[in-house]
């Protein structure tokens, strides 16, 4: 059984009601101190796989969604415009399949190979493989001239030219893209937030696209790698009409908030775990909550490639895709490393 992202990951202890989650949170401490040696004792024994083409790895230093699929896009794009081919590598999570195999939009689906990857097959080659040093060495046989890893700054197995961890910039209310700093299972933490940046080239802060310029405390406290700033910005505009949404994905509250910024008159909107599986069922019900509103249905690209075929004429997918606000600092990075 899945479950949806704890919100209370992400408030800093001095801002929670009282009563409220820290109780929670030492309890939780144990576990986090076997999870965070545990990651450190996996990264400082590797010996890592050199695929003998670059690998670009974007990672991140929480569990939960901070849009690194859209900057593998984003970079892909800015890759084949140099004339590089670039490869896609991902572990293919909720898909079936261990891999190495090279996703074809055609014959494999979201449980096959998961919905990122299917999501991205569309428009680059893309490669599923739980032994990342497997899929690198597949992707390298085929014609890779770089590999673009999404995920895996915490995955030692393969020898990685440049770390780009990409944070969540979205900063309102009592949300804090670190929480209290806890690492899992008592906060959103992979790993400590110095352990993590020590291990990076660089540094992007994704934003909301209503949101011009970082939290000062964030890029304060990310000072050390080069630091760079993106927007998530809509490639379509919602669709018009009433409209309940609905997303599985790590941080669903972000998706209700993106399509309100856009302008869509969201009737309702429905939260479910990351890479959640709809079932009849569950499309039923949502069906109908539409119907009460005399309402379309709208939904991440993401959630849409996981949709019944059936059903993908019946909801609409909203794309957002991530923009470097410098690509020429963009630029800068990748001109170090051997392309």
């Amino acid at each position: 059984m899945k479950l949806s992202t704890p919100r209370w990951w992400y408030v800093r202890q001095d801002r929670q009601r009282a009563g409220g989650m820290p109780t929670l949170r030492l309890l939780l401490a144990p576990a986090s101190w076997v999870w965070t040696a545990a990651t450190a004792r996996r990264i400082a024994r590797a010996t890592p796989f050199d695929p003998g083409v670059p690998v670009i790895c974007i990672g991140n230093l929480t569990l939960g969604g901070v849009g690194k699929t859209p900057v593998v896009r984003a970079l892909a794009e800015r890759l084949a415009a140099r004339g590089k081919a670039a490869h896609l590598l991902s572990r293919g999570y909720g898909g079936r399949l261990p891999g190495p195999v090279r996703v074809d939009p055609a014959i494999h689906g979201a449980a096959d190979v998961g919905d990122e990857p299917l999501m991205l097959a569309k428009d680059y080659p893309v490669w599923v493989a739980r032994d990342r040093a497997a899929g690198a060495r597949a992707a390298a046989a085929a014609g890779a001239q770089v590999i673009v890893m999404d995920d895996g700054h915490q995955n030692p197995a393969v020898r990685k030219a440049l770390s780009l961890v990409v944070v969540d910039g979205e900063t309102r209310g009592e949300d804090w893209p670190f929480g209290d700093g806890r690492v899992f299972p008592a906060g959103p933490m992979r790993e400590p937030l110095a352990a993590g940046l020590a291990r990076a080239d660089a540094v992007l802060i994704l934003l909301p696209g209503d949101v011009a310029e970082a939290d000062r405390g964030l890029t304060a406290l990310l000072a050390g790698p080069t630091l760079l700033t993106g927007h998530l910005q809509p490639a379509a505009p919602p669709p018009p009409g009433p409209q309940v949404g609905f997303a599985g994905i790590g941080k669903p509250w972000k998706v209700q908030r993106a399509l309100e910024a856009a302008g869509c008159d969201l009737a309702d909107f429905a939260s479910f775990p990351d890479h959640a599986a709809y079932d009849a069922a569950t499309l039923g019900r949502l069906a109908d909550r539409a119907k009460v509103f005399e309402a379309g249905l709208v939904t991440t690209e993401k959630d849409w490639v996981r949709l019944p075929p059936a059903w993908r004429e019946r909801v609409t997918g909203w794309p957002v895709r991530a923009v470097f606000d410098d690509p020429a600092a963009l630029d800068a990075l990748l001109a170090k490393i051997r392309l």
